[in-house]
């Protein structure tokens, strides 16, 4: 019998077999880079394991490791989870903030509809509205303490559009943390790795005291993705 594992995910469980690794059979519906990314899918450790423990995604593990190496979460605390579909980042956040208990407090922003997470407020709307930050702060109570984006703009296959493509989300949401965040609040987001961080964390470091970056286990190894980290937010400049 499986026994619940405490400190985990929402159904997390010891006592499972290692899985053995899948072979995909080769299907003529699919295009060679989608049987790529599905075999890629099957064989993954973390899609395995976020099953097991009841994580809406892979993505939850990457938050799960940032927040140990930078105790960014804590009981009490407000988050805002930009682009939260599916929601496993909210679900982390949820569960370290104590929100369902009623000791913190997560909204949840994205442009498509999620399954009701416990713990966590979802608003379906777009943040680049010019409202959506005062309806973020209403759902809040206030100031938020933690903006977090695991965006990612869709990708063309052109490698150097791609990237200018995240880093003007990234920029996006920096803009929308200033609008929102509480002094000595704190910006989670994810970049990619191409020859313009320096330009974004000059950018972050007008508005934050410390500026990292962050490469979570759970991130795939031949993957150029990062997670640029900001805290103490300076408050807004007139």
């Amino acid at each position: 019998m499986n026994e619940r594992v405490p400190g985990k995910g929402p159904g997390a469980t010891r006592g499972e077999a290692r899985p053995l690794k899948v072979r995909l059979k080769k299907a003529r519906s699919l295009s060679t880079s989608s049987q790529k990314w599905l075999q890629r899918q099957l064989n993954d450790p973390y899609v395995a394991r976020a099953k097991r423990e009841g994580w809406r995604s892979r993505a939850a593990f990457k938050l799960i490791e940032i927040d140990e190496k930078m105790k960014l979460l804590r009981p009490g605390l407000r988050v805002v989870d930009l682009g939260a579909a599916p929601g496993g980042w909210s679900q982390v956040a949820s569960q370290k903030v104590k929100a369902e208990d009623g000791h913190g407090k997560v909204v949840a922003i994205d442009l498509l509809e999620i399954d009701p997470i416990a713990g966590v407020d979802f608003a379906q709307l777009d943040f680049l509205k010019d409202d959506a930050p005062a309806k973020l702060k209403e759902m809040l109570g206030g100031e938020a303490d933690l903006v977090l984006s695991d965006m990612a703009a869709n990708a063309t296959g052109h490698r150097a559009t791609d990237h200018l493509r995240i880093v003007g989300l990234v920029e996006l949401a920096i803009d929308f943390a200033r609008q929102v965040l509480a002094p000595g609040g704190a910006f989670v987001a994810k970049v990619f790795q191409g020859g313009t961080e320096n330009s974004l964390l000059a950018e972050l470091k007008r508005d934050f005291t410390t500026v990292k970056h962050v490469k979570p286990q759970a991130s795939r190894a031949n993957s150029s993705e990062l997670y640029v980290v900001a805290t103490g937010f300076r408050g807004r400049q007139d």
